[in-house]
């Protein structure tokens, strides 16, 4: 029996700022219930106004429920389409339409806090929608010139029912004033944050591209030199049999030496070949974080004369595959670490809150603050030779896209210290 096979979801993609600006409306409205409130009970209690205290109070205590309920699945929600934004002003818009309904009408002063609803609109919403707000509000306002419910108001109030009406005016344009700087200032930072996350998206995909060409020409090149290289291969074996060349010893350990660097030289034309996806996958090296540590550790611990020196913290051991690309970044991690510091070089390995952590550190001159704001990035080098820099900028990328994290900094004791934290689960057998 075939089972129809199940079609993958299309993600969401919500507003930019949606969340905060939601959460932002929410505050909004937990000052609204407040204040209204407050209103309701000093009208009633200090002005002695005769209210409907049951339908005026249900307001806010509805308003109160749907906050509450906003905030309970808002944890699950990555962010608010512009219909929930635009329903969430609707509601605040019916909800002072009824209120000014049962306290007068238009000759409620706080008929200007449409103003409010007006403008939130019109920063959160495209401008389609925004009108859709302001439509409603405006004839919210004429309803309400022509149905309302007057206000009974106490006889010290009656004989000059135009004092309350400016004093009212008075507080409603403090309150305006109040919560359009307070809510301006959010939403530019909203924006400002917004504006920030997309510039470094867009620095991503710039570098990203760029290590895409970068790849291209490495695999075209090693492409390029495996037939020169094959070539010299066949060369030095006919050499070794050469009757110049077997009555000179001296030769002959050239002639090994020549072999071991083209050995050398196919191993590396064969890394950058899987790392281009190549080869990769065919015969996967499953090994341990232990045995591949000591593995790279212990190769640049004979390269450099012994001036690389291993800290190996990990406790738990676990299985992992061994990563072409992640060897190659390693590799100029610690090449650059001795060129500045050619006697001495720590790298320490542990396995913390499943993240392989590795930390590399020289006694080199560490590097400038300019440097620590740069490094990672195209060509940010300070050894002032064309291409310089793009170890490290490959190093930010191969981890990046591990999942993993790269930090650098100068360490207290002095010199330089670049630490790789890598989830295991990224390169878990």
């Amino acid at each position: 029996m075939d089972f129809p096979s199940a079609t993958p979801t299309t993600p969401v993609v919500y507003p930019a700022a949606s969340a905060r600006n939601m959460a932002l409306l929410l505050q909004l409205r937990w000052m609204a219930v407040v204040g209204q409130l407050v209103t309701i009970w000093f009208a009633s209690s200090e002005l002695g106004i005769v209210l409907p205290l049951a339908q005026l109070v249900a307001i806010p205590a509805l308003l109160a429920l749907v906050n509450l309920a906003t905030h309970a699945m808002g944890p699950e929600r990555t962010g608010y389409s512009y219909v929930e934004l635009i329903g969430a002003l609707m509601l605040d818009v019916m909800a002072l339409t009824w209120q000014l309904y049962l306290t007068g009408g238009t000759t409620n002063p706080f008929t200007f806090l449409f103003l409010l609803q007006i403008v939130i609109g019109a920063i959160l919403l495209p401008p389609n929608w925004s009108w859709v707000i302001a439509a409603i509000s405006v004839l919210s306002v004429v309803l309400l010139a022509f149905f309302r419910v007057p206000l009974a108001l106490p006889a010290a109030l009656q004989a000059d029912p135009l004092r309350l009406y400016l004093a009212g005016s008075d507080i409603c344009f403090f309150l305006i004033a109040a919560l359009l700087v307070f809510f301006v200032i959010r939403i530019d930072r909203n924006r400002r944050q917004s504006d920030a996350a997309l510039a470094q998206l867009r620095q991503r995909a710039a570098e990203e591209d760029h290590i895409v060409r970068i790849g291209l020409l490495a695999s075209g090149a090693a492409h390029e030199l495996g037939t020169p290289m094959a070539t010299m291969s066949v060369l030095v074996r006919d050499w070794f049999a050469h009757p110049a060349f077997v009555t000179a010893p001296e030769l002959i350990e050239e002639l090994h030496d020549m072999e071991t660097e083209l050995a050398r030289c196919k191993s590396i034309v064969s890394g950058i070949l899987m790392s281009a996806g190549e080869a990769r996958g065919e015969n996967p090296v499953v090994t341990t974080a232990d045995t591949f540590v000591r593995d790279f550790a212990g190769e640049w611990h004979a390269r450099s004369g012994g001036a690389v020196h291993l800290v190996n913290r990990i406790a738990h051991d676990v299985p992992i595959v061994s990563d072409p690309a992640l060897r190659q970044v390693i590799g100029n991690v610690i090449d650059n670490a001795l060129e500045v510091s050619p006697d001495h070089v720590d790298v320490i390995a542990a396995i913390e809150a499943d993240m392989l952590i590795l930390t590399f550190r020289d006694r080199g001159p560490g590097f400038s603050n300019d440097m620590v704001a740069r490094v990672g990035r195209p060509y940010a080098s300070t050894k002032g030779r064309p291409g310089g820099g793009l170890g490290l900028f490959l190093v930010f990328n191969v981890v990046r896209k591990l999942g993993g994290e790269v930090v650098v900094r100068n360490h207290q004791g002095g010199g330089a210290e670049v630490q790789l934290a890598i989830p295991v689960k990224a390169i878990a057998a």
